[in-house]
């Protein structure tokens, strides 16, 4: 019996899409998750985190500070967008062929997630502390205070959600090459007597296969008595 392969894992060149393995893998949810923090976040700021007191004028409710409101927005709406654009990734990381393209992806969602992470800590110190220097004076009646707590509530929940999203990532990156994620081991074995190259080749080739779903689209063909002669080589990063 084969074991069930992991989301992310499937095989390349299929181009099929199972919800329910996707939307149960434990990333897709802690993209979720990140993704509506950030949507309590900013919404929380733009509705309740500007007050106005005998005049026009509208001030943050964390110490007065715009630079503390502004830098929450920032930080929620650039994360917002990154959750959708990476769980658009996601469901097409599977069907990647490139050996390239996936590590690029690979790194790209290591690299944003620990950005994300690092300004979700520094933007939970930056508002607890400004919020711990607001007097109740500047809050009459206390408006926007639960407002402010839930911000820095959600502030710190994001840090955790992108620093778990972050481990994985870099766990799927040190992993790659023997999860088979940058390789062409996720392709099935062939049949038959055509011999398959579990490598990429240099100079645009590709492997010969006996199943034309299984090849990678928009490459070269290679002859296959050229083939046989030519040693496999690692997979170029």
């Amino acid at each position: 019996m084969q074991s069930k392969a992991p989301y992310g894992a499937a095989k390349a060149g299929k181009g099929s899409f199972d919800p329910y393995a996707f939307f149960t893998h434990p990333r897709t949810v802690l993209r979720i998750l990140s993704w509506v923090f950030s949507i309590v976040v900013f919404s929380c700021i733009v509705n309740e985190g500007y007050i106005n007191i005998g005049s026009e004028r509208l001030l943050c409710v964390f110490n007065n500070n715009a630079d503390a409101c502004n830098y929450g927005m920032t930080v929620g709406v650039a994360c917002f967008l990154g959750s959708i654009c990476f769980l658009i990734l996601d469901v097409y990381f599977p069907s990647m062929s490139n050996v390239r393209d996936r590590r690029r992806a690979v790194l790209l969602d290591l690299g944003f997630s620990g950005v994300a992470c690092f300004l979700w800590f520094v933007g939970f110190c930056f508002l607890a502390n400004q919020w711990q220097m607001t007097s109740p004076d500047e809050l009459p009646l206390a408006q926007g205070s639960d407002a402010a707590r839930a911000i820095i509530a959600f502030c710190f929940f994001s840090t955790l959600s992108w620093a778990v999203l972050t481990l994985s990532a870099l766990r799927r990156y040190l992993a790659g090459s023997q999860a088979n994620l940058f390789t062409w081991q996720h392709l099935e074995p062939t049949g038959g007597n055509v011999r398959a190259t579990p490598y990429p080749i240099a100079n645009g080739a590709t492997i010969v296969t006996t199943n034309p779903y299984q090849a990678p689209p928009f490459t070269e063909t290679l002859d296959p008595k050229r083939l046989t002669q030519q040693r496999p080589m690692a997979p170029a990063f």
